[in-house]
């Protein structure tokens, strides 16, 4: 018995040894079913016909536990739901209890079961801000903790544990920076700290993005989750560069600064207080390189003055600046100290320096060059009113202008200034009023040359006029004209109209007959233009031409045979020298026909040329085409007579200005048929009329050369048979007379202004253009009045000649003169309108000293309070010596000058029996440089009456004998008010209120002053008798 009684009690007992608790571990986010202890070890059978124990489970929380019995198995239960270890859930362990019951002997044992929940690496690290921001000095030391904002609780975090949830920090490449990389590091990846690994220079690149990856250290890399953020690197501007001299053209690419050279002119003997500050260009100025240091009040200033001298005087002895000229250390103004001999010193080379004034060790240097003129009291001249040069087409650029067609000597120009001696280089400045991108003028020297810039065409252009101006530098020479000659050089070939000719003649041409005239026209002038003909083959001597006319005719003693032909090979040569002669050759194919009866009329040339003034007068005969002539080109100007030469030109009409020619050239038809001319051809306008019977060309409409200086007439002649029509060529080149005015650019402004107290100040431009040729579209200027006043030069600029005063007169009405070089001036005037600007030489002014203001208390903010103050000036509160509290407590308009209080006062709250604002306000004038306007302002706050009287008590009781007479007192009622005393808001009244109690009121009143409750009449009442 014993022994089975013991075996029954083993029943229910771990069948294990080791700790009596299970321990078993699971990933979080383990599926549901899964297994948690495949076999709990326990003694007995709990399920079937055996059955000796029963098993349960206790303290299963949340139900995470499921137990097969029949297997003493335990599950996982997360039907709808994730075992998660992470917030919020936090499920890190589940204990539940088996319970097993012994069925044999009823004893219970509870078996503990620890289930522990492992971390997955499912969460990725999270930064707490969206981005981070740091502001760095370009002088922070390398290897400097620049950021540490990711320590703490202000980086990633990541929820879960262990590894999984550890943060490491690196610095990713940014391909929209690529910088950031070399630049900064994170050498400690678990704390985060950004280090500077190179030197940060603000002129290079003042913001960095840098691109922070923070991931987690799971065990496996490639289980590793990150998260990225940005963090920006400002880098603010630090004081490393020095001052730079302005203005500044940097060398190539760089940042570094051309050496600049500051230039001034002084006049000699001049005393200091008429040039004080002297005038330097451009103004000397500096400023640090590092203009955004922060605060502004940490931004040095610059300090100048003079380190050397670069040259020595006249005598040879060095230069000594300081004796003439200091340079003042903030402003760089540049004063004259004593009046310069220019005996002794002609020129001052200085070197300045501009550095900080905090000692920083990189100055800056520039030139300063100061001219001491000659005093100018005479404008240069010329020797010369005028001035004509020759120089060959043929010419290089660079060559000298000569005085003579030969060539020989160069055109020598001579200006002088008479107040430099004549055996000195008076130092002018020429300049050319045209073709300045032709002619050059040689820049230093008493002679002066004149070159060649550009390469010149003379059948383009034969001559060229100009306008030459010399310049002191204060006043200008009276302008001379230069006329240059183009010479011509044997640069053209002789040319014929056609590469070959088609001529038929007949048998029965005579000997010396007219077959054909050749024209090649060379554009050369002269011998070089002049052109002679002969027939180099093909003429089997049975053709001969004129060797100036270029006439084809049957040679004599010959009879032409029917059916020949001929090619003949006629050359034209120029008479050039021989070594540079030119020529052309053309082609002239000749078949002989039997006689016709009806062949076309003919002209012997293919065209003829003329030249017309455009003044000639319509009517003008200008051309005959029936009458023979051994010339082709003609000249019709204004007076012209016909010479020995020129003996087959006839005179058909003459007026005193337009005398007429015809030219002798005939149209042959061999029936001698009648002959009708036309033009076909080239009139647009109808300015050419002809004779349809007489062959005259007569002009029939005025010519302007300015609209059209070329015609090319196509002229035909017919003998009324059909292909009876032959046709010529008539070129007409208009000739320039001068009919055109000056005509002003209306683009130009003609309201123009000048400030006052500067002499020989730029007032203007104006400028005039004439369309007419040569000296007859060179265009001239001069004033019409105030002289003593204005001056203008050949240019049309247009200065004063003394300093204005605007106080004696401000306007001006100038009459400006344009005329042309011709014979007769042609002249224009315009007006203009020139205002004088007042300068900066007086401070602004107030209309009043001093403003007092009073303001109630407790008034809007923004109550414009004073409106005298509006001005076009700049105003602004003074902060110089006075309350800082005031430009917290007032505002001023800087535009209007409108003065608004910042607050709403409260008068009981301000300290003092009449509270009162004093300070300064000033008016600036932005452009100016004179000192600000002061005002004095007052505001004195008003007390309101924005409090009500509270009585001392909210009942007062009164006792009264029932027979009292008129005036008893009866009572004193008592009401304070916050508002100050001794002010009428302050002082309180009384009085009863009748409406309400209407009886008591007829019985009792209340002393206005004291508060003094009184009988209003004698009492004749019940006793305790109460009234209200």
């Amino acid at each position: 018995m014993s022994q089975t009684a013991d075996w029954q009690y083993e029943e229910c007992k771990l069948s294990r040894s080791g700790p009596p608790a299970t321990i078993v571990a699971i990933d979080e986010e383990s599926p549901n079913g899964t297994l948690l202890v495949e076999n709990m070890q326990i003694n007995g059978v709990a399920e079937g016909p055996h059955r000796t124990i029963s098993l349960s489970l206790r303290d299963n929380q949340d139900y995470w536990v499921i137990l097969d019995p029949s297997k003493k198995a335990l599950y996982l239960n997360s039907t709808g739901r994730v075992l998660d270890r992470d917030p919020p859930s936090y499920i890190h362990s589940i204990v539940v209890q088996v319970q097993c019951t012994n069925e044999l002997v009823g004893t219970v044992i509870l078996h503990e079961v620890r289930i522990v929940v492992r971390d997955r690496n499912d969460n990725t690290p999270h930064f707490q801000q969206p981005r981070y921001y740091v502001a760095v000095s370009e002088l922070t030391p390398i290897g400097t903790t620049i950021f540490s904002g990711f320590w703490g609780n202000n980086g990633a975090t990541d929820i879960d544990d262990g590894p999984n949830g550890q943060i490491e920090y690196t610095i990713q490449y940014n391909p929209k920076d690529p910088t950031t990389n070399r630049t900064f590091d994170i050498p400690l990846t678990l704390f985060g700290s950004v280090v500077l690994r190179e030197r940060l220079n603000y002129e290079d690149i003042t913001r960095y993005l840098v691109i922070i990856q923070a991931n987690d250290r799971a065990p496996y890399p490639s289980e590793r989750r990150t998260a990225t953020t940005t963090l920006t690197v400002d880098v603010l501007d630090g004081d490393d560069l020095g001052p730079m001299f302005l203005p500044c053209a940097l060398v190539g690419n760089t940042r570094d600064c051309n050496p600049i050279t500051y230039r001034a002119n002084v006049l000699e003997l001049t005393q200091p207080n008429k040039v004080n500050p002297v005038n330097v260009t451009p103004p000397i100025q500096a400023v640090d390189q590092d203009r955004n240091l922060q605060p502004p009040s940490d931004r040095p200033g610059i300090l100048y003055s003079i380190l050397i001298v670069l040259t020595v005087s006249l005598s040879g002895k060095p230069v000594s600046y300081a004796e003439y000229f200091s340079l003042n250390r903030t402003t760089a103004e540049l004063l004259l100290l004593k009046p310069i001999d220019r005996e002794l010193y002609r020129r001052f080379d200085l070197v300045i320096k501009a550095e900080q004034d905090n000692g920083h060790p990189l100055p800056a240097f520039a030139n300063l060059q100061i001219e001491v003129l000659d005093k100018n009291n005479q404008a240069p001249y010329f020797l010369e009113t005028s001035y004509h040069g020759y120089i060959s087409e043929a010419s290089p650029v660079g060559t000298t202008i000569a005085t003579t067609a030969s060539l020989s000597a160069p055109l020598t120009i001579i200006a002088l200034d008479n107040d430099v001696e004549e055996t000195r280089d008076p130092q002018l400045q020429f300049s050319l009023d045209s073709y300045s991108n032709v002619f050059s003028v040689s820049a230093t020297g008493i002679r002066r040359y004149l070159t060649l810039v550009q390469p010149l065409d003379r059948e383009t252009q034969d001559s060229y006029a100009f306008t030459l101006l010399a310049s002191d530098g204060v006043q200008q020479s009276i302008p001379v004209t230069v006329t240059i000659t183009v010479l011509d050089a044997n640069d053209n070939s002789p040319t014929f109209a056609n590469v070959s000719y088609n001529v038929n003649v007949f048998t029965d041409m005579i000997p010396g007959e007219t077959v054909l005239q050749l024209s090649a026209v060379d554009s050369d002038a002269g011998p070089n233009g002049q052109v002679t003909y002969r027939i180099l083959a093909g003429h089997q001597g049975h053709f001969i031409i004129g060797n100036s006319t270029g006439v084809i005719t049957v040679a004599p003693g010959h009879q032409l045979t029917v059916g020949r032909s001929y090619a003949l090979t006629v050359e034209a040569v120029d008479n050039g020298p021989v070594p540079q002669r030119r020529s052309s050759i053309t082609t002239v194919y000749i078949e002989v026909l039997p006689p016709n009866n009806q062949s076309p009329p003919w002209f012997l040339r293919q065209q003829y040329s003329l030249e017309i003034s455009e003044a000639m007068r319509t009517g003008a005969t200008l051309l005959n085409l029936q009458v023979h002539s051994d010339s082709i080109h003609h000249r019709l100007s204004p007076p012209q007579l016909l010479t020995d030469e020129l003996s087959s030109y006839r005179l058909i009409h003459t007026t005193r200005f337009h005398p007429v020619f015809a030219l002798l050239i005939m149209a042959v038809d061999r029936e001698r048929d009648p002959i009708t001319y036309k033009i076909q051809s080239g009139d647009l306008h109808g300015h050419f009329a002809l004779q349809q019977d007489a062959g005259y060309l007569v002009l029939d409409k005025p010519l302007d050369r300015e609209s059209l200086d070329y015609y090319t007439l196509v002229v035909t002649a017919s003998d009324g048979h059909p292909d009876g029509t032959s046709t010529t060529t008539v070129n007409i080149v208009v000739i320039d007379v001068n009919d055109n005015d000056p005509l002003f650019d209306s683009s130009l402004p003609v309201n123009l202004t000048v400030s006052e107290e500067h002499d020989q100040a730029y007032v203007g431009q104006v400028k005039a253009t004439d369309p007419d040729l040569g000296t007859s579209g060179m265009v001239n200027y001069r004033l019409i009045n105030h002289q003593n006043l204005f001056s203008i030069n050949a240019t049309g600029a247009i200065r004063t000649t003394m300093p204005l005063d605007r106080e004696v007169r401000g306007h001006y009405f100038l009459i400006v003169e344009a005329w042309d070089g011709g014979v007769d001036p042609r002249r224009s005037r315009l007006t203009l309108s020139i205002t004088v600007l007042d300068v900066d030489d007086n401070s602004p002014i107030f209309t009043q000293q001093t403003y007092n203001v009073s303001l109630p208390e407790n008034s809007p903010k923004d109550t414009a309070k004073d409106a005298d103050l509006r001005s076009n000036l700049t105003y602004r509160i003074r902060t110089e010596g006075s309350d800082q509290e005031i430009v917290r407590l007032f505002h001023i308009d800087p535009v209007t000058g409108e003065l608004s209080a910042l607050k709403a006062f409260d008068y009981e709250a301000l300290t003092g029996s009449e509270p009162t604002y004093t300070f300064t306000v000033e008016a600036i004038d932005i452009e100016g440089t004179m000192p600000p306007g002061l005002a004095s302002v007052t505001v004195r706050i008003m007390d309101m009456n924005d409090f009500s009287p509270i009585f001392g008590q909210s009942v007062y009781r009164g006792l009264v004998a029932p027979d009292a007479v008129k005036g008893t007192i009866v009572t004193t009622v008592m009401a304070n008010d916050s508002d100050p005393a001794g002010t009428p808001a302050g002082l309180v009244r009384y009085k009863v209120n009748q409406e309400a109690f209407p009886y008591s009121a007829s019985i009792f009143d209340v002393e206005e002053q004291t508060g003094h409750v009184v009988t209003r009449v004698n009492l004749n009442e019940k006793p305790n008798l109460k009234f209200s």
